[in-house]
């Protein structure tokens, strides 16, 4: 696992977008898993303007992502299929149909099958960028979630909502449940990236680097991928020593 500990949040999203950026033009034809909220928002804007600077074409990405909201339609604003086209996907230039979410109504456990089906169909993830949540979880795997774990419906812990209900009106109107990407899944990604920024991250920063690996903080099970890196800014690395 490579560390990369930057000032603040704006090196932290440049740091990331020139990760990003080499692979893309490295990789004639590549498969992305982007991440949704605060964490990778300046990211993927440092990504806007170096397509718009005609450094980078998104014409042979294939997306993906890694979680999406259950029982919320795909126009709510409030739901990742409205991030990222509002974030990122309208404002360059990947063709829609290369464009994959996992579908968050309907039959949630076919849903989740297809997607593991698709994924390997179009030859596995190649790029993965991860954010984290205070409780260590990855995606929306929480605590307790297992390694063997595939795409699934996911029941979203109290501080996870807590943490998500700044983009609702109210607590009561976040979903309880999510389907999310499994960990078996993100872990089979060639190339890894984790974007944290905040001290509200730290202690998940520290347990993921120092703490053991354990289903109670799946994101430590990152330790076993051999092409992981952490880019997190001096607030998120504030309990790191040396």
């Amino acid at each position: 696992m490579k560390l990369i500990i930057e000032k603040n949040e704006d090196s932290v999203a440049q740091v990331a977008a020139d990760i990003i950026k080499k692979e893309i033009l490295n990789n004639k034809k590549m498969n992305i898993c982007f991440a949704t909220g605060n964490s990778p928002l300046k990211t993927y804007n440092n990504l806007i303007k170096m397509y718009e600077n005609k450094e980078i074409s998104f014409k042979n990405i294939t997306s993906f992502n890694l979680d999406e909201y259950v029982g919320i339609s795909k126009e709510n604003p409030c739901s990742y299929h409205y991030f990222m086209h509002q974030n990122l996907f309208n404002k360059i230039d990947i063709n829609p149909k290369n464009i994959n979410l996992p579908n968050g109504n309907g039959d949630i456990k076919k849903n989740g099958q297809e997607y593991e089906k698709l994924i390997v169909q179009k030859g596995g993830i190649d790029l993965m960028i991860l954010g984290i949540g205070v409780n260590g979880h990855i995606a929306f795997n929480e605590p307790g979630s297992k390694l063997e774990s595939r795409t699934r419906e996911i029941e979203l812990t109290e501080s996870t909502i807590e943490a998500n209900k700044i983009y609702f009106k109210n607590k009561d109107e976040v979903p309880k449940t999510a389907i999310s990407m499994g960990l078996a899944t993100i872990l089979e990604a060639k190339k890894i990236i984790l974007i944290a920024t905040g001290q509200s991250k730290s202690q998940a920063i520290f347990n993921t680097i120092h703490g053991e690996i354990t289903e109670k903080n799946p994101a430590s099970f990152l330790n076993k991928h051999n092409d992981v890196t952490l880019i997190i800014d001096e607030k998120a690395a504030k309990l790191l020593k040396n």
